[in-house]
């Protein structure tokens, strides 16, 4: 499902994602995730938002994002995937599309949702069985929640929703991979 143009409004928050098709690889090498999450980070400037959350996977990906400007949100995901799937098709000498559909987007209008979807995101590699443990995983942004590591691709905004300044979010996705078991 697709949102909505009239539905991309300041304060808004979206789940973005989209896979490849045939299960192909969307990224083959670290190098890969790098440049796509590079070139995300350079489009924030332009299209200003908070990252909720992100996850990407071997072959497909999922962010959660709070827009913050009246520009749409989709058009950072325009300018990332057209730069990416450029950069992709010329290094491994390939054409044609690299997504199986357009960009897919939801919007989130409840809390409660926001927090099952946060933790959607960063289990997926535990769910797809890429890793034991979602701290094992370094292309999402659960390491920054956990202070594993210190980047820049999350949001001060969401770790005010959790007590203890997130120290409970890795049993939460504990009790939410029981949960989803």
């Amino acid at each position: 499902m697709r949102c909505t143009k009239n539905e991309y409004v300041t304060g808004a928050v979206f789940h973005f994602y989209n896979k490849t098709p045939d299960k192909k690889l969307l990224f083959r090498c670290d190098e890969d995730y790098v440049y796509f999450l590079n070139k995300l980070k350079n489009n924030i400037n332009k299209y200003p938002c908070e990252v909720y959350a992100y996850c990407l996977m071997p072959n497909h990906f999922h962010f959660c994002l709070k827009q913050k400007s009246d520009m749409p949100l989709y058009r950072i995901f325009n300018d990332t995937l057209t730069s990416y799937a450029l950069h992709y098709n010329h290094k491994y000498q390939i054409k044609g599309k690299l997504l199986q559909d357009r960009l897919q987007s939801k919007r989130v209008n409840k809390d409660c949702y926001l927090l099952l979807l946060c933790n959607y995101i960063h289990n997926n590699p535990v769910r797809a069985g890429l890793v034991e443990d979602v701290a094992g995983w370094e292309y999402s942004n659960f390491l920054e929640y956990a202070r594993l590591r210190n980047g820049s691709l999350y949001s001060k905004e969401l770790i005010s929703y959790f007590p203890d300044d997130f120290v409970d979010y890795k049993n939460r996705i504990k009790n939410y991979q029981q949960y989803i078991n």
